[in-house]
């Protein structure tokens, strides 16, 4: 059986980690009876070649030149432009290589309307999974292929019950097409690696008690209200420090706020790390600020080393993760007041019940495991 995936991408994101442990996990539980490929747009899988060739994960490129490096990036316009340099590069060698193929599944995760409008309009024998990445944003566009296009979708995956049930309320898609498949982020065995190694900036961190919040610097993680409610929190608690991982179009603005607030010895903003865990293990704590996630492979991450959890409330993911506040400490989403109340209860409360919120969490991180994952994903295709 052949299955396909489609992910084109042009930024570090968490949907391509998803991608490869989905694969890594069909052929390392399948016994050989899956032969999976990755589809390679415009040489967007080139900064993962290491991984993949450890991996065996077999790469089947649809261009002639390479297009990934050349590609505008970074800001709203620049950004949807290479997703349309992709989408027209790519339309007839796509469908090209299915054809030829005949695949019994694509399983497509990003720049999602060129499969689904291929597949509408020249019948492809190979069956369309649409995995929603991410919580969905319901514009005229992509309501509108979903709603006319996605009926000969054969199903659909969420990663939380929240995005499945949102999908169900809009009457999109056909509800018994809907699944809940959660994301194939934990390998136990890796992390325990990844999290004794030492970090890069050791001689500027040093021995800090350093809260930790790690993602793409955008509108979407709200870090400038992070920096702002921290800018109040030190004056309660002035031993912490901010760490901030990651890169994305506001570092530069963000830069400039911590300056502004007269913060640059306190908040620290880290380049993209391949390895985060290492930092995860140092921290006191891991903060989630964001105004919507699904389901936030951060929370995942930070649970997976035994770390306390502050997350916002926002649409999709922490509060179900969090089990309502019972595994973690859940602020109203984008609400300084509520945030400030809830590390406080995280300063007060005893090491008791700081455990007994950690094992919430740690029994919930075993729904991410590849071999968790192979389940689910096999059930739904009914392999």
């Amino acid at each position: 059986m052949k299955i396909f995936y489609w992910s084109p991408h042009i930024s570090h994101v968490a949907t391509v980690t998803a991608v490869i442990n989905s694969i890594k996990s069909l052929q390392s539980y399948s016994l050989g009876a899956i032969e999976c490929s990755l589809l390679d747009a415009v040489g967007e899988w080139e900064d993962y070649k290491h991984e993949i060739i450890k991996n065996n994960i077999n790469v089947k490129k649809l261009y002639l030149k390479e297009k990934y490096k050349k590609l505008p990036r970074f800001g709203f316009i620049k950004s949807r432009l290479a997703y349309w340099i992709i989408f027209f590069s790519s339309f007839f060698s796509l469908k090209k290589i299915i054809n030829e193929n005949k695949p019994e599944y694509l399983i497509i995760h990003l720049i999602t309307s060129l499969p689904i409008i291929i597949n509408y309009f020249f019948k492809l024998e190979t069956k369309i999974i649409l995995r929603v990445s991410g919580y969905p944003k319901l514009n005229i566009l992509r309501l509108f292929i979903w709603k006319v296009m996605g009926k000969k979708i054969y199903k659909v995956v969420c990663p939380t019950v929240a995005t499945r049930d949102y999908l169900i309320e809009k009457k999109i898609f056909d509800k018994k097409k809907i699944f809940v498949l959660k994301d194939p982020i934990i390998n136990i065995s890796t992390i325990n690696e990844k999290k004794k190694e030492n970090i890069d900036e050791i001689e500027q961190l040093g021995t800090r008690k350093y809260l930790l919040t790690v993602g793409r610097i955008s509108k979407q993680k709200n870090y400038f209200f992070l920096v702002d409610c921290f800018s109040d929190l030190i004056k309660l608690y002035p031993k912490y420090s901010l760490v901030i991982i990651g890169e994305g179009e506001d570092k530069h603005k963000l830069l400039e706020y911590i300056s502004e607030k007269k913060l640059t010895k306190k908040v620290f903003l880290l380049p993209f790390k391949k390895n985060i865990f290492n930092y995860m293990q140092k921290a006191e704590c891991f903060i989630l600020s964001s105004l919507w996630e699904d389901p936030g492979w951060v929370l995942m991450e930070a649970a997976s080393v035994n770390k306390i959890i502050i997350s916002s409330n926002c649409p999709n993911g922490p509060t179900e993760f969090l089990s309502n506040g019972e595994g973690g400490y859940l602020f109203d989403s984008n609400k300084k007041d509520s945030f400030i109340k809830k590390f406080i209860e995280y300063q007060n409360d005893n090491a008791e019940l700081k455990n007994k919120k950690i094992l919430i969490t740690k029994k919930k991180v075993k729904e991410y495991t590849l071999f968790k994952h192979h389940q689910a994903l096999v059930e739904i295709l009914k392999i």
